[in-house]
Order: C-alpha cells, then structure tokens, then sequence
C-alpha cells in the first residue's frame, strides 16, 4: 500500500462526507487506503463513513476511538495505517483531485524527506473579515507558503489540515505528544510543531503548492472573540511544549505591563489595539500554560 488517508473526526458527520467523497475524486494511480478515526462522536459519524465506502472500490475503514483527544485519534491513525506514506486531512477539509499523488511523488523523490505540507485555501462562510491582521491568518489555519515546491525551513511547518509523513520516520521517533493537540472544546496545539521539531532533525520537511485542500472557516469563528480565544490557546500550547518553560514565564509576565501601557498610548487606532491585546492575551496564555505543567 503507498499511501493511506488519516481523517480524524468528532461529531462532525455532514464533513467528514465532504472530505470523504473528494477522495473518490482523485487523480491517483497508486493504491491508497482512508482511514476515519472516528473520535467518540455522537453522530451519525459511522453510518455516514459506510455509505461513503459503498459507493467505490478504495479501502475506506471506520476505527473508534474511545479516548477524547485529537493527538490520540492521529496515534490511532498511525498505528492502523497500512501505507508508506500517512496523509492527514482535516475532517472539515476537501482535497484538490492531485492531492495525493501530488504528496507521494514529493516523498518518493528524495528518501531523506519525512513530511510534507500542503497549501491550505480558505473556505470562509461569508466573506474574509476585513479586520483580520496578516499575521493572524495562520491562527484560520490558512497556509501559502510558496509557489514552488520548496524545504519549509525552521520555524515554518505545515499545519495538521493537509500534512503528510513517511510512516518508517516512527520507527525511531515516538509520534505526537498526547499532552498536546485540542481536546473537545479546548484550542490547545503545538503537537504538530512538536512533532516536527523532532522530525527536522533527521529528515527535511517539504511544501508543495500542488497539493492543496479547501478548508472551512464556519461563520462562528469569524469573530475577533474567537480569535482571541484561540491566541490565548496558542500561548498556552507554546508554553507547555517548550523544554524552557522559566524563561518564557519570566518573559511573559514582564511583556503584559508593556503592552497594557502601548494600548493606552494608541488608544484611538483599533488596529494596533487588537494587536496589542492580542499580545496581552497570547502572554497571558503563556504563563497559564507554564502553571498548568505543576497542576
């Protein structure tokens, strides 16, 4: 088997369909696999992923995974992934029909890469916000690294909606950190920089623009409420990931003063307000993710 497709899921049925059925859409003459690790949903997760397997020949095989948690669903992925090759796809995204191939042949071109990533395309419901920074665009998980097929040098990686690695990497790496990666509700990250952290220093990480996937962004994250939300998330995740967890609390609690005075300074420019509360909230996150490794 050269490739399988990982597509971990909660209670997300009607996508997952989506995701599923742009599978069948691909420009693919390698033999590849789908796995739906299907994480404790509620839904008709199950049923939706069967209807999907009898419409076409490919292998699509159903797992559920009883322990909450999106690391663990990849783990599980990992673990039950026939291929060379394990390609994640968000359940919330849909594959370009060269999607795969595009991914293998980059693997298959030089045995020192262990991860590739893909462009990853907004799909807004509604329009872009008009308030939304560049540097926050990332936090939407959208990514345009380059128009060529390039090495994504550190600290850049692909995000976990279109990112593929040679399964043999983990046969001497462990794979993502359970201590990391969301958990229902909560925004916590870092596992895939973690991961790949790790990964970089064996093996080279690759982008390529050729291998792109539509992902959605839903009406209720287009709002500088969720937004903060998910920078706060992303301060703790960095904070409970790094190995330098003192510095980073020192740093932290020595920055938010700093940026409370330069929010009262630019008080009638909104945007270097959001800014500058981002930050407050990003260092705040921090030293929440610094404490809560002594809990």
């Amino acid at each position: 088997m050269k490739a399988t497709v990982a597509i971990c899921t909660h209670n997300r049925a009607e996508d997952v369909k989506e995701a599923l059925l742009s599978l069948l859409r691909q420009n693919c003459t390698d033999a590849f696999e789908v796995i739906v690790v299907d994480n404790r949903s509620t839904d008709n997760t199950k049923q939706v992923t069967q209807e999907v397997s009898q419409m076409t020949s490919i292998p699509i095989i159903y797992v559920y995974e009883e322990r909450l948690g999106l690391s663990v669903a990849r783990n599980r992925a990992l673990r039950e992934a026939k291929g060379e090759y394990v390609l994640f796809l968000d359940d919330d995204a849909v594959a370009s029909k060269e999607w795969i191939s595009g991914i293998v042949s980059l693997f298959e071109s030089d045995p020192r890469i262990g991860c590739v990533g893909g462009k990853i395309e907004p799909a807004w419901e509604g329009a872009e916000p008009t308030w939304l920074l560049p540097e926050n665009r990332t936090l939407y998980t959208i990514l345009d690294y380059s128009d060529e097929i390039v090495e994504m040098q550190k600290p850049a990686i692909p995000f976990g909606a279109n990112v593929a690695f040679r399964k043999s990497v983990f046969q001497s790496l462990k794979p993502f950190r359970e201590d990391l990666g969301r958990v229902g509700s909560n925004l916590l990250s870092s596992e895939e920089a973690e991961l790949i952290d790790r990964i970089r220093s064996r093996y080279t990480v690759y982008y390529t623009p050729h291998a792109w996937v539509r992902h959605k962004i839903p009406r209720s994250r287009v709002s500088r409420k969720w937004l903060l939300r998910r920078i706060y998330w992303q301060g703790v995740s960095s904070a409970v990931s790094s190995e330098r967890k003192s510095g980073i609390f020192v740093k932290s609690v020595l920055k938010v003063p700093v940026f409370l005075l330069l929010t009262i300074i630019f008080f009638f420019d909104k945007r270097r307000i959001f800014r500058n509360v981002s930050k407050i909230i990003y260092n705040n996150g921090q030293i929440n993710g610094v404490l809560r490794t002594f809990n």
